[in-house]
């Protein structure tokens, strides 16, 4: 028996979820998930989820989500998230006080699954004004969480981070002890996907599931102005591509709910149109 998984990258902004809600229907039928999970840190608009998008989500057939850097972005609706339960866990490693639940403990089919979402510290904007980060360490966190539940067999990582480096050395360290690392966060998808040598699956990014025709979500022609012009400072305008082809990137996973190893991992590289 094995534990088939979906597990897509961000998922970015009104076109992203109209994309995902498109094809979802067609990889059901292809891959049989029993379970599919989402990185949300760009879902409602570029930046952070609302309780309206994260159900759009979930009516489409979407289990429950990751998220990253965002997560605290819309502060208006995350109170309601809380409140309403929605199944999202933020990463792990921000300070315990913040909102959020900071790991997932669910069964599917009497097999418990642990999902638990972690952010990089390299290259991270995440510092007071003291210039200490205010994240703990990943590699840390990650051996708290997991020594919390020795038990559990099925364990997901998703590992928001910029530095390839630090997201291959989270793999290697977690191999064995997890059945996934799967990295986040660069929209862009790498072609690494493999299975370590202690049965954990890894891919460096799952990339997103947004806009072909963009900066990496972002209209290209508001980031090229910011290349060609050497302009930046503040926040970027997110003025997202509305409609036109979409690109969805994720992974096929297939797990031994006995054991908790891989048993395979398979890129999802695909486009359709909204």
């Amino acid at each position: 028996m094995g534990m088939r998984i979906l597990f897509f990258g961000d998922v970015f902004g009104r076109i992203g979820r109209s994309g995902l809600i498109k094809v979802l229907p067609k990889l059901k039928k292809r891959f049989q998930p029993d379970l599919i999970i989402a990185n949300v840190d760009n879902l409602a608009h570029g930046k952070g989820a609302t309780i309206k998008t994260l159900r759009q989500m979930l009516d489409a057939g979407v289990d429950c989500f990751t998220s990253g850097d965002h997560f605290w972005s819309k502060k208006e609706g995350l109170k309601k998230i809380v409140e309403a339960k929605i199944p999202i866990v933020r990463p792990a490693n921000f300070f315990s006080r913040l909102a959020g639940a900071r790991y997932l403990i669910f069964k599917h089919k009497n097999k418990k699954i642990l999902l638990l979402n972690l952010m990089g510290r390299t290259f991270s904007k995440h510092q007071d004004e003291k210039g200490k980060s205010r994240l703990a360490n990943p590699f840390i966190a990650a051996d708290k969480i997991l020594k919390q539940f020795p038990s559990i067999k099925i364990k997901l990582v998703d590992f928001h981070a910029e530095a390839t480096s630090e997201k291959v050395s989270l793999g290697y360290y977690l191999d064995g002890r997890v059945s996934a690392v799967l990295g986040t966060h660069t929209h862009i998808p790498t072609a690494d996907e493999k299975i370590l040598d202690q049965g954990t699956a890894y891919i460096t990014d799952l990339g997103m599931v947004g806009p072909k025709d963009s900066v990496i979500g972002v209209k290209k022609e508001i980031i090229l102005d910011r290349f060609l012009h050497n302009v930046f400072t503040g926040s970027i305008n997110m003025q997202i591509p509305e409609n036109g082809p979409v690109v969805i990137n994720g992974v096929y996973l297939d797990i031994d709910d006995k054991t908790g190893r891989a048993k395979k991992i398979k890129r999802i590289n695909l486009e359709t149109r909204v």
